[in-house]
This record gives C-alpha cells, structure tokens and sequence, in this order.
C-alpha cells in the first residue's frame, strides 16, 4: 500500500532527479566540465563476480529436480481437466504454466505446496520451475490470502480522483476479517469509472467513501456488489449511449437525441450523403476475381 507520505517522497526525488539533469545541461551549454562523482569501491569475489558462488561446481550429491509421480499425487479431476485444456492451446506445454497455477490457485486459495505440487505433476515439470513463475507474477498469491480478493486501483487517474481514501476506507471496514484480501492494484485499465475497484473479479465504480460498508456486507452475503455500478453489466462506458433513439424531425433529420428510461439504441434511419450511382466499368481488381474454374481453363 503506497500512502500519501511515500507519494510525496517519490515525488520529490523525481523533482531532484529532474532538477539535477537540468544543471548538467546548463554547464554543458555553458562548456563547464561536469563535477566528478566520488569513485565507490565496488566488492567482487573470484575472477571478478559481484555475486559469490556463480562458479562452484554442481553438487552431484543432491538428488536431481524431482517431477512429481502421477501415481502417488493425487490431483482433482477438474484441476487436472482445465490445466490439461490449457496445456492444449500452446505450441509449448510450459506457456500454459500461468493458467493452470490461476487455476490451482482458485482450488487452494493460494499457490500452496500441494498446488504447486499438483500442477506440477499434471504438466510434467519440476516444482522449482512453477514456484520461479509463481513468485513472479503479482497476482499468484504464495502466501494463504482471503478468499475474497478486492484489487483497488491506485494509478494516476483512480488517485486523483480518490483512490488512497477508498483504499484506507475499505482496509478500515474490513478491519482482521480473515477472508478479504483487500490490497492497492496498479492500473486496472478502467480509469473511466476512477476511483475503482476489482471485487472478486468484478469491475465496480465509480465507488464512493459511503458506499463502502454496503459493498463490504455484500462480499460478505455472497450478493453481486454494487450491481448498479459494475462495469461488464453495462450497455456501454457512455451512460447516454445505451438509450432508444426517436424519430428524426423535419427541422433536423439527421438528429437522435437519447430517451431517459430506454433501454437498446436503435439502428439510425437516416443515412448522410447522395448514394453511389452508375454501373461498375473495366475489369475487376486481382483480389476480387472469383477462382478459376475447369471451365475456364
């Protein structure tokens, strides 16, 4: 969670960065030599490594990296559909390991030993491989979470227009409850209903300072949270878009106002120009000659 505090760090030292970048190119306009930076020793081990151990030999006492026996690990039938459904839809295999851990996750709540364990013995990889993906990727959790996961976008636009409070107020709601993962999100790609939040999942927003226990008591319920307000439940991001639209007038006909209440738009009546006339003339283009039949040959 970035607060105000840390914004305004980063803020400042972004402003220092900026300002020392614009003396550097003052002195150059001006041919002042640049000052010269404190030299700082720099700690490396053997044949010149910062990192210690690069070289060692391989212990060959260790067993190799283990695939998990499919004969001995026991995997849900479901689990082991959808990772092999995934599986199916790459050229390589292993491009499906983001998927199938999602899809472990969703069955264990987090990518746990037995998760990882499991989709490894379903792809056939070793656990060490899908644990390096796992740990990489935000949104695969390697720690026990809640199960309800509430993503508040932080980024520029959701921020100013108020997301830190949205974010403190839901931590505020929540308060230990064990089964929210309430955490701040960087950019969730719907600045136009800012501030916003992912709720299991679900888009919702604009969301306001009051709205926040009701959405909270509604995770809770297991009910859609805010449905007036969730995006995919939308007719368009436009609220005027997804209304009927009335005839034309004499005195505009190429007008359509919305209608409040309605609830499909409806396709124009007028369109605007003179229609295309004449008949086509000269031989049609390559790209649309009809192929070669037997009787032409």
């Amino acid at each position: 969670m970035i607060g105000r505090k840390k914004r305004r760090a980063i803020a400042a030292e972004t402003a220092e960065a900026i300002g020392g970048a614009t003396a550097a190119i003052d002195r150059q306009r001006r041919g002042q030599p640049a000052p010269v930076a404190p030299q700082r020793e720099v700690v490396r081990f053997g044949h010149g490594s910062r990192v210690p151990g690069w070289d060692d030999a391989v212990d060959l006492a260790k067993n190799p990296a283990e695939i998990p026996d499919p004969s001995t690990t026991p995997v849900p039938a479901k689990l082991r559909a959808e990772i092999e459904a995934h599986m199916a839809k790459y050229p390589d295999f292993r491009s499906a390991s983001i998927p199938a851990l999602a899809a472990a996750q969703r069955v264990h709540g987090w990518c746990s030993p037995e998760a990882i364990w499991q989709t490894a013995c379903v792809m056939r990889l070793t656990p060490g491989y899908l644990i390096s993906v796992a740990s990489f990727y935000d949104m695969l959790e390697t720690h026990p979470v809640g199960r309800h996961a509430i993503y508040v976008c932080t980024n520029i636009s959701c921020s100013l227009c108020g997301a830190d409070e949205l974010l403190e107020r839901l931590a505020q709601v929540v308060g230990d409850d064990p089964d929210f993962n309430v955490r701040h999100f960087e950019c969730l790609g719907a600045c136009d209903i800012a501030p916003m939040a992912s709720v299991d999942g679900i888009y919702v927003g604009p969301i306001s300072l009051d709205e926040v226990p009701v959405l909270v008591e509604q995770v809770r319920e297991g009910t859609p949270p805010l449905p007036g307000k969730q995006l995919h439940l939308r007719k368009s991001t436009d609220p005027g878009a997804a209304r009927a639209l009335p005839a034309a007038t004499a005195a505009d006909p190429g007008a359509a106002r919305a209608t409040p209440g309605a609830v499909n738009p409806v396709s124009p009546t007028h369109s605007h120009g003179a229609p295309m006339g004449g008949e086509p003339t000269g031989p049609p283009a390559p790209i649309e000659r009809p192929p070669a039949t037997e009787d032409d040959a």
